[in-house]
């Protein structure tokens, strides 16, 4: 019997949800898919993996949800396997391998703002990473290190949290260090506008002598002075190729392997020849 609801838990601080525009477009694009369906997302907001299983077991055993959608793999993530033992049918948003999954490509775009970069003349190059558990951040963390390598590049790679005050504290200390970066490569929106506060206040011009680049081309991205560059993805159409997969999960029939929207270098205003 169908109940009309697709699951969508999320283990990150609530607080973030409010100012990181990613998972709302996200969400409208698989609640824009599923309403063709007359079915809808029941979110919910937890502190952590743990919580999330326990919130897949309730769902299960009272018979909540039709299917669920994993984010944020993460190395020897434990919730695949869970969801396999409940029964639960599940797309997942990343890679795995018992599940279908959604995929997204992370070498290609990290090697295409590496090369703007490198042809901007940049050589101290740094990057505000999310998480380092999650396996995004770990394929464009390896992607980085091998486009840098091949260049005789040798990046500063520091982990954030996504937040506004992980991206202002980490590029402060980025523009502290004795060689500090002539150009920022950040995980979010939300880090790279922090950062060019940041830098702003510091007495560090952007782009003149700080070049910035963000990940998710957001309201705040454009919105931003000097507007900033970014890899661009379509999130909203990300969103909508999940729930395609999802509702063929639901149908019981074979999921049509399928990858996310690509991102894109979009060059703004806070990128310019290094000084």
């Amino acid at each position: 019997m169908s109940t009309s609801a697709v699951g969508l838990v999320l283990a990150r601080p609530a607080r973030l949800l409010g100012v990181e525009p990613f998972f709302m477009e996200f969400i409208a694009g698989i609640e824009e898919r599923l309403a063709e369906r007359d079915l809808s997302v029941l979110l919910h907001v937890v502190a952590d993996h743990e919580a999330e299983i326990s919130a897949y077991r309730r769902w299960s055993s009272r018979g909540l949800v039709d299917a669920t959608v994993v984010v944020n793999p993460v190395v020897d993530d434990p919730r695949p396997a869970v969801l396999v033992e409940l029964g639960l049918p599940a797309v997942v948003v990343g890679d795995d391998p018992g599940l279908p999954a959604v995929r997204t490509d992370h070498t290609g775009p990290v090697a295409e703002a590496l090369r703007h970069l490198l042809e901007l003349g940049h050589r101290r190059i740094a990057r505000v990473t999310g998480p380092s558990a999650l396996q995004h951040t770990q394929a464009r963390t390896a992607a980085l290190l091998s486009g840098c390598a091949e260049a005789g590049v040798e990046p500063v790679i520091v982990e954030g949290d996504y937040s506004e005050e992980a991206g202002a504290k980490l590029t402060t200390a980025l523009l502290g260090r004795a060689e500090p970066p002539t150009a920022i490569l950040y995980d979010n929106d939300v880090m790279a506008v922090a950062g060019l506060a940041a830098a702003t206040a510091l007495g560090v011009a952007v782009p003149s002598r700080l070049s910035l680049v963000a990940w998710d081309d957001s309201t705040l991205c454009r919105l931003a002075s000097p507007a900033l560059t970014t890899m661009s993805v379509d999130v909203h159409q990300f969103g909508v190729t999940v729930a395609e997969s999802v509702l063929e999960r639901i149908d019981g029939v074979p999921v049509t392997p399928r990858w996310s929207p690509t991102a894109h270098y979009v060059p703004r205003g806070t990128t310019a020849p290094a000084a």
